[in-house]
């Protein structure tokens, strides 16, 4: 293999990785919103540094990649796309660590997860981060729109949930401080999941040389 096509496959194999360190740090943040013990801050913010240094990592290789030829059209596409995708799995990463933090808030929580279904919604979660890397790492296209039909789930299911809350908070003074919590740690799952079909569609423009406009989203 030519160093640009090192590059190439090590950009693959970067991406990999960082998918599945986050993948891992989504499963840690539904369990610590489903469970009252929660990981150690210290072992969870390791991984949220390699998840940073991935990161950057891979932004040296994609510069290292234009640096060594012109990519043609469908490398050009790849690397585009990596750029993109390793953003949105940060982010992923971000809110996932905001997840574990904001659950040690969540006070009686296990009455309201119980309540409101919460535990379905973090399986949906893990769920969909599964799938997301599983369609990166394979290019499976039917994964595609699995992604956006589980991202629409999780929505509506965020949305009723959430509806549910603030009107328990309206009948429940007591309910307030850990129900705002709660709320707001349901909006990042939904971001967590909106993230996962950004990551998606930039696995579609990179099969497809277009850009996905799916209005199921």
């Amino acid at each position: 293999m030519s160093n640009y096509e090192l590059e190439l496959d090590k950009l693959k194999r970067e991406i990999i990785k960082i998918g599945n360190l986050v993948e891992e740090q989504v499963f840690e943040a539904m369990n610590a919103l489903l469970s009252e013990a929660i990981s150690e801050i210290k072992e969870i913010k390791k991984k949220e540094d390699k998840i940073d240094k991935l990161e950057l990592k891979i932004d040296n290789v994609c510069q290292t990649i234009f640096a060594l030829q012109h990519p043609v059209a469908s490398d050009l596409r790849f690397v585009m796309s990596a750029l993109r995708i390793s953003n949105e799995i940060e982010r992923i990463g971000d809110l996932s660590m905001s997840i574990i933090k904001k659950s040690k808030s969540v006070k009686e929580k296990h009455d309201l997860i119980v309540k409101h279904d919460i535990a379905n919604l973090a399986k949906d979660v893990e769920q969909i981060i599964v799938k997301t890397n599983y369609c990166f790492e394979n290019l499976d296209a039917k994964s595609i729109e699995e992604v956006f039909s589980m991202n629409k789930i999780i929505r509506i299911k965020s949305e009723k949930a959430i509806h549910d809350i603030i009107a328990e908070m309206k009948e429940n003074s007591k309910a307030v401080v850990s129900g705002t919590h709660l709320v707001m740690i349901l909006k990042h799952m939904e971001r967590i999941s909106e993230h996962s079909t950004n990551v998606v569609e930039s696995v579609y423009f990179m099969i497809n040389a277009k850009i996905l406009k799916n209005e199921s989203k």
